[in-house]
């Protein structure tokens, strides 16, 4: 009987994910304790790697539950506490409720963006031009708005791409939370279009979540930590923007040339074309639904037109907390189209929430990297030099810890060290502002070499989208490199001669 039931447990941990993936879990279980006698800094830097670990292996198991188990082995084995992730949720509760509700409101303008990208994708023939357009307006709205939105955005669009090709293709309903494999039908039926119309979509998505990097930095509502690090320096709206922008605008050109040329050359897994099938299928849909299209269904797509201005609005302006202005969204959007029953209210929160509870999970992790102080020994390095070359080690070493942990949390620990420093008298009001920009730049643009760097891209890695396409971890960070490598570059270069 206790056989049995020690079998049937092993059986259902972490469900259908493969054995060889429950027994590193397991095994990494076994060896945080012991690392936590020898050394509690050794068994932090442990955890943060076991972390990634689960991350990279998303689609063999959602992260949330290998992540969590970490999480709280490192609270029981005294590496962080309750409290200290509690005060990190507290920290970044902006974008807690950014994913509960914009991502949330986006689902309500689903009709209107489909119908919009729709027009888009079948009117522009050319890849690369139309990989410019998806990189270029998710930089320019990124500025304005926010990565989060943006990437929900676009995410919300690819599935519904993907949902008219598979229900056109197998005759059947889709869901975004259907299963990765698609029906054996369609698979077999239409290999060789589904995999190029994945790999199409694919590119698409990394080019846009790129887009979003390359206008984050810009501003000041780009990313959390550009708002933290305006608050400390004082910087206003267009002051932060031109002190960035010797930076900034030399990395966006560079990052739009990489996106033309990685199309044109087609390497790093880019330049995947539209099929002249997949097209087919979609310009019928296209017409069909057009033809189809009531009364009705043309004021529901224009009543999404104008809620969606006023979100553009009320982020452009500032006028709310993103999470608030989603909130807006929601009720708008559903009560002018007469979205009422709690049953219908409840899928657009599938996406988000579990998504928001592995953030949560990431915070715990963050905690332990604080209370362990495990980036304190290369701040410390860093600090031993002067000049150009410390400016240029902090926007390194803000990137290459971004990479590992979280760019918000890591401009968070770099400035405050740096205002401690320039309240003590160690730094001139010169050198405090350029130390600021090359935390704000260093952990916006080397980020995007990893899922973990920035939350967009790992909101894009856990989204129901990610199987579909077959967007694993270590598939973006490959198709990610090639920005990285020349958008980093690029900006410590700028950093360097035009600072």
């Amino acid at each position: 009987m206790a056989t049995t039931m020690a079998a049937s447990m092993r059986a259902n941990f972490l469900g259908n994910s493969p054995t060889w993936y429950k027994w590193t879990i397991i095994a990494f279980l076994l060896v945080n304790p012991v690392l936590v006698m020898i050394d509690p800094f050794i068994a932090g830097w442990a955890l943060v790697v076991e972390f990634i670990f689960t991350l990279a292996m998303a689609l063999k198991c959602y992260p949330l539950q290998p992540g969590g188990l970490l999480a709280i082995q490192g609270i029981l084995l005294g590496l962080t506490t309750p409290e200290h992730v509690f005060v990190e949720a507290e920290h970044n509760f902006p974008v807690i409720m950014l994913l509960m509700f914009m991502v949330a409101g986006i689902y309500f303008l689903r009709e209107m963006l489909l119908f919009t990208f729709t027009k888009i994708l079948l009117g522009v023939r050319s890849k690369v031009l139309l990989s410019l357009i998806f990189s270029f307006t998710a930089a320019v709205l990124s500025a304005f708005l926010d990565a989060l939105t943006v990437t929900a955005v676009i995410i919300t669009v690819a599935v519904g791409f993907y949902g008219v090709y598979h229900k056109v293709a197998s005759g059947k309903q889709f869901h975004a939370d259907h299963d990765a494999t698609a029906d054996d039908e369609v698979i077999e039926l239409h290999r060789e279009d589904l995999e190029g119309f994945r790999a199409f979509l694919r590119s698409l998505m990394m080019h846009g979540a790129v887009g979003t990097a390359l206008g984050g930095v810009t501003t000041l509502v780009g990313e959390p930590q550009n708002l933290l690090i305006a608050e400390v320096m004082d910087w206003e709206f267009i002051e932060f923007f031109l002190v960035m922008a010797h930076i900034s605008m030399p990395v966006l050109v560079v990052g739009l040339i990489t996106c033309v040329a990685l199309e044109i050359t087609g390497i790093f897994g880019y330049g995947a074309k539209l099929s002249d099938k997949v097209r087919e299928v979609l310009q019928s849909y296209d017409a069909e639904a057009t033809a189809k299209r009531s009364q009705s269904d043309r004021v529901v797509i224009l009543t999404q037109a104008v809620v969606a201005l006023l979100l553009v609005i009320a982020l452009a302006s500032h006028a709310a907390e993103p999470g608030i202005v989603g909130l807006m969204v929601i009720v708008l959007a559903t009560a002018l189209n007469g979205v009422t029953e709690e049953h219908r209210l409840g899928h657009a929160f599938e996406e988000a929430l579990p998504f928001t509870s592995l953030l949560v999970v990431f915070f715990a992790i963050v905690a332990v990297i604080a209370d362990q102080r495990l980036f304190i020994p290369v701040i410390d390095w860093v600090m031993t030099y002067e000049g150009k070359t410390q400016e240029a080690l902090f926007y390194v070493a803000n990137g290459v810890l971004s990479m590992i942990s979280d760019n918000v949390f890591v401009a968070t620990v770099y400035i405050g060290e740096v205002d401690d420093m320039f309240r003590a008298g160690a730094l001139t009001r010169e050198q405090f502002d350029a130390l600021a920009v090359a935390i704000n730049t260093g952990t916006n643009i080397p980020s995007v070499a990893t899922p973990n760097g920035q939350a967009a891209f790992l909101f894009l890695l856990t989204s129901a989208l990610a199987p579909l396409i077959r967007l694993s971890y270590g598939r973006m960070v490959i198709m990610a490199l090639p920005y990285t490598v020349t958008m980093s570059i690029t900006g410590l270069a700028a950093l360097w001669y035009l600072g």
